[in-house]
């Protein structure tokens, strides 16, 4: 089980991190560790990766999304930041506020689909499924 967080701006940009382990863009998340809330977890993830605290009592589930190549499945929530500043970090090479056609041009579309429902944040939240890269 993995979560991420699509962090949304005043501008209605989402903060996607450039990953050091592949080079990849998406937005800031990964795995759910032993004895750990989901809550717990995003926040985690997003400050180890951006260095920005979010409010998860806020955050809202948009989408579930399962990678059949690799067996995980990941919860991203739609979530603000309340303090800190964009930064790089260990695994993290770059930060960028990506606009709904920048985030479809910068990530695979297995990860700007994650983006556009957040963006969208259409209840019910969206259940989709991908290899890795593409939906099927």
């Amino acid at each position: 089980m993995s979560v991420a967080g699509v962090i949304v701006d005043d501008h209605g940009r989402a903060l996607l991190i450039k990953r050091r382990d592949n080079g990849h863009w998406e937005p800031p998340g990964g795995v759910v560790e032993a004895g750990e809330t989901l809550p717990d977890a995003l926040a985690r993830e997003v400050l180890e990766e951006t260095g920005l605290k979010i409010d998860t009592s806020t955050a809202a589930l948009t989408g579930v999304y399962q990678n059949m190549a690799d067996l995980v499945v990941s919860m991203v929530f739609r979530c603000r930041a309340i303090a800190g500043q964009p930064t790089t970090g260990d695994e993290t090479k770059a930060l960028h506020w990506a606009t709904r056609d920048e985030a479809t041009t910068l990530a695979d579309e297995a990860y700007s689909i994650r983006v556009l429902d957040a963006l969208d944040a259409a209840p019910p939240p969206a259940i989709r499924a991908h290899d890795g890269v593409k939906l099927v």
